[in-house]
């Protein structure tokens, strides 16, 4: 009888397919019955498209038949984390609930923007998948593994970043080139000001005389 119960509900069988665990029944049943009656955990999906012209139905078949709870769905650039409905997701998603998308790509264009929400939902405690890239998985641990492996690389990258950053300065100083914005003033100009500064003469005018903004008169 009991067996029959989980055998006929979908949403069983769809979380028994998302974490691809052999469970008994006895502890299928204990989940589906706190998933179903509890609400102890949730599976949420995303799904976005950059456009008006193009259509979310592809995605939202997909992690539908996955399992998903509920879908956030928005139109937006992943070049751009201002995403309302992917901060409505971020702040509903909690402990033991877990994010699926259809595409890595629907979700982050850019390593280091995945990377940070992975960093959101683990610190509430909460997994992610995508379906299309089966090792972008954290609920497993050869999918963590790769996550970390991932953070490493990028901190990597970032650290040969600054490095050649740093000794292209020193490079350039060395050379004697100076470094920052170029001056708006000539030598010249710049002491004439200083002098017309010094005798009382108001910011505003010396800076209108040489077409530039009282702030660059007032750094002098």
């Amino acid at each position: 009888m009991l067996h029959s119960r989980i055998q006929s509900d979908g949403k069983c069988r769809a979380i028994q397919k998302l974490f691809n665990k052999s469970w008994t029944i006895e502890n299928l049943h204990l989940f589906c019955f706190k998933r179903l009656f509890h609400n102890a955990w949730m599976i949420y999906g995303y799904a976005r498209v950059s456009t008006d012209g193009q259509t979310l139905e592809g995605q939202i078949e997909r992690i539908k038949f996955a399992g998903v709870q509920k879908i956030f769905c928005g139109k937006a650039s992943a070049a751009t984390m201002d995403r309302p409905e992917l901060t409505k997701l971020l702040t509903s998603i909690g402990d033991g609930d877990v994010l699926i998308v259809a595409r890595l790509d629907r979700l982050a264009r850019s390593t280091r923007d995945l990377l940070l929400i992975l960093d959101e939902l683990g610190k509430r405690a909460a997994g992610f998948r995508s379906l299309a890239d089966t090792w972008a998985d954290t609920t497993t641990p050869h999918g963590r593994l790769v996550t970390t492996m991932m953070a490493g690389f990028a901190e990597f990258e970032r650290s040969l970043i600054l490095a050649r950053t740093h000794e292209g300065r020193a490079r350039a100083k060395a050379r004697g080139v100076k470094l920052g914005r170029p001056y708006c003033l000539t030598p010249h100009q710049r002491q004439e000001a200083r002098s017309r500064k010094a005798v009382g003469e108001p910011v505003r005018d010396i800076a209108r005389s040489y077409n530039v903004s009282p702030s660059t008169i007032s750094r002098l």
